[in-house]
């Protein structure tokens, strides 16, 4: 009921915002004052008020539709012409990804994302690699969309057409000043703030750089243990509230986990969940995640049983279908915490049998694997 009433109250804002923006458009497009335009209002009767709302509530769903593919386009538009190589194009849950040389198309999510475009960057010193042209493009793209759109109101439209065209241009304007104007979202910078902070910050950078090679190994099937050791490192003066910045430690912590190297894996999750305050929430889920199958594995069961309260619980089954490490933590919570060896086998197998299903094969790879060493030493207590 909570979530209903909040869809509810923003749809109310969102519709308010575009009848005022409908509004200016109307007004500086057309003969119409804004007397006249709020008196339509006032005399409309019940059932066009109904299809207005329904018009606009519609328009708004295809807008979305349409703006946000189109601004992964230019991401990707962009990011190809200044020399990065084509990895995956996501829309909403479905992805695009090239795997032995052909298109497939599989299921994966990111919380509070649309789309990502996810490119790997050109082998060239960290200091020479564009990143201005790859973050920018998705908002030059809106701004070529309603460069287009504008000069249509200038026709007599239906009024249907003419609302439905307004919601339209108003969305994608909100794209653009939501993409364009460099702010931070529960701890995750938009285009604008990422062009701002890579062109000056060279660590946040070389996050952002080594997180897309690695990215690029992990889906073509390259366990983190076995890709260059340069990816690595386990800075300690890192920027907390900088996510580019955490990323570098968790990628550090990945391939010791891979490496079964769990106490010093996990020293290192341990240190980024004590700033669990200044890190962005989703991070924060996946060094829990983590850190509770690390400690069921060296046989800290109460911490583990701490850490997977119900809002974690949550977490995990809402995205065990596209992320295997999830699948691989239930395993050892029915291993350690449940003492049922027969789930936890239920549990390798049927990831098995959905392996080729996942986006990131590399870590499926990785799992499968440390969930069979759990299988097979399931008393073992710091034994790496």
């Amino acid at each position: 009921m909570k979530t209903i009433l909040k869809l509810i109250f923003w749809l109310l804002i969102g519709g308010l915002i575009g009848m005022l923006i409908g509004g200016l458009i109307v007004v500086v497009f057309t003969d119409t004052t804004w007397t006249e335009y709020i008196r339509k209002y006032y005399t409309i009767d019940l059932s066009e008020g109904v299809c207005v709302f329904l018009v606009a509530f519609a328009a708004m769903i295809v807008s979305f539709l349409i703006l946000v593919p189109i601004h992964e386009l230019g991401h990707l538009v962009c990011g190809l012409l200044t020399g990065y190589r084509f990895v995956s194009f996501r829309i909403f849950n479905y992805t695009i990804l090239k795997e032995d040389g052909r298109f497939r198309i599989k299921k994966f999510a990111v919380a509070g994302t649309g789309g990502q475009c996810l490119l790997s960057p050109p082998d060239l010193p960290l200091e020479k690699i564009p990143t201005g042209w790859y973050n920018f493009g998705g908002v030059m793209a809106n701004i070529i969309v309603l460069a287009i759109a504008l000069p249509f109101f200038m026709l007599s439209l239906n009024p249907f057409v003419a609302e439905a065209l307004g919601v339209f241009v108003a969305t994608d304007a909100i794209m653009i000043l939501l993409n364009g104007i460099p702010m931070m979202a529960g701890g995750v910078g938009n285009d604008g703030y990422n062009m701002k902070l890579l062109k000056k910050n060279l660590r946040s950078k070389q996050g952002i750089v080594d997180q897309l090679r690695a990215n690029a190994l992990i889906q073509s099937g390259v366990r983190p243990k076995d890709m260059p050791e340069e990816y690595f490192e386990c800075p300690t003066d890192i920027d907390y509230r900088n996510a580019l910045e955490v990323s570098i430690p968790l990628m550090y912590s990945s391939r010791l986990v891979d490496e079964m190297k769990y106490d010093e894996a996990l020293k290192c999750l341990e240190s980024l969940y004590s700033h669990k305050e200044e890190i962005m929430p989703l991070y924060v889920k996946e060094i829990a995640c983590e850190s509770a199958f690390l400690y069921l594995r060296t046989g800290n069961i109460g911490k583990a049983a701490a850490l997977l309260d119900k809002d974690l619980r949550k977490y995990v089954e809402t995205y065990r279908k596209t992320m295997s490490s999830k699948e691989r933590l239930l395993c050892a919570v029915a291993l350690y915490l449940d003492n049922d060896e027969a789930k936890a086998r239920e549990i390798h197998d049927r990831l098995k049998e959905r392996q080729g299903e996942y986006l990131l094969q590399g870590e499926v790879c990785s799992d499968l694997a440390l969930m069979e060493d759990m299988l097979d030493h399931p008393l073992t207590s710091h034994a790496h």
